[in-house]
């Protein structure tokens, strides 16, 4: 991961391509690019979420948390061959995953997302996610990216979802279930 940017535009990219850490020119609507670009617009998803004023203090560190975790993602998406996410990142989304969740009552119907600001912006966070944890998948068609990565996609989809529940109730909001026959 070389060195900073000096110039925030180059114009090497005005030519509708654009460069991976580790040199190579590829296209924009590249796989890769397609990737670390929805792992990016996930991770700008938290921070609006972490926006919101008056979020308990363990989600704001969790979240934080996984905006770097979500950094160093793109950087192995970005980097051919570079690894930064493996199994322990995993199970860390894992264990915070079950703390949430054993104070929340059952569900027994999906939940429509909303639940107030911080609720939804986690959902839509969820959201990001998956479609970020979708374009990993179709890379992985045609080049090589470590199973840890839409692993932790997936699981952190999942995390964000329960994070969205516990933001509903801290913020006072009610979850509003799906009604099958409306």
């Amino acid at each position: 991961m070389g060195h900073r940017l000096s110039k925030i535009y180059t114009r090497t990219g005005d030519q509708g391509t654009t460069g991976l850490g580790d040199g190579t020119r590829v296209p924009k609507t590249h796989g890769r690019i397609e990737a670390y670009g929805a792992v990016d617009e996930a991770n700008s998803a938290i921070g609006m979420t972490l926006a919101v004023q008056g979020l308990p203090d363990d989600v704001v560190t969790l979240l934080t948390e996984i905006q770097h975790d979500l950094f160093d993602l793109g950087g192995e998406l970005a980097v051919p061959g570079y690894r930064a996410i493996e199994q322990p990142k995993i199970d860390a989304l894992e264990q915070a995953l079950d703390r949430l969740n054993e104070n929340l009552p059952m569900l027994k119907e999906f939940i429509l997302p909303g639940g107030g600001p911080a609720a939804a912006a986690c959902h839509l966070a969820r959201t990001i996610t998956r479609r970020a944890e979708r374009e990993v998948w179709r890379l992985m068609d045609s080049e090589s990216v470590a199973h840890e990565v839409p692993q932790y996609l997936n699981r952190l989809s999942d995390l964000l979802f329960v994070v969205a529940r516990v933001l509903a109730r801290h913020e006072n909001g009610q979850e509003v279930l799906w009604k099958r026959s409306r």
